[in-house]
């Protein structure tokens, strides 16, 4: 059975709860530096979901959104959890929680389809390393 569109759904709304997360949680950020990374990280996100949307047009089919009570959840999380710590050790630790999470996710996207085509491992390959890259990159605010 082919998975790619689920397969490019899932990791589309990976990226898609990673950029509400980014978005939610800059307006908290003080430190240039942190807050450049996190945009950055938002940026590549931004062009990663590209592809995936791409790929999925492939599909005759439009790629499926969070939905709203999913963005909800996120928001209140990000409020709750900075409501009153907004160190920097705080927020990257949320940070990478959720990195976290989509690296599992991609992992687990990854080994569950082996046969997905050369474009499909190409856009999981980009997702998962580059969300290791950025755990890297937030240790250094914990």
């Amino acid at each position: 059975m082919d998975n790619s569109k689920y397969v490019l759904n899932e990791v589309g709304k990976g990226l898609q709860m990673g950029m509400d997360s980014i978005s939610n949680i800059t307006q908290k950020v003080d430190d240039a530096n942190l807050k450049e990374d996190l945009l950055y990280q938002y940026s590549v996100y931004g062009n990663l979901l590209e592809r995936v949307n791409d790929e999925i047009s492939h599909y005759s089919d439009i790629p499926e959104q969070l939905n709203p009570m999913q963005k909800a959840m996120g928001w209140m999380s990000v409020e709750m959890n900075t409501l009153t710590d907004k160190s920097n050790s705080k927020i990257a630790e949320m940070m990478l929680q959720g990195t976290n999470m989509g690296i599992i996710e991609g992992v687990k996207l990854w080994n569950h389809n082996p046969d997905a085509s050369n474009e499909i491992k190409s856009i999981l390959k980009d997702f998962i390393s580059f969300q290791e890259n950025t755990v890297e990159k937030l240790k250094k605010y914990l």
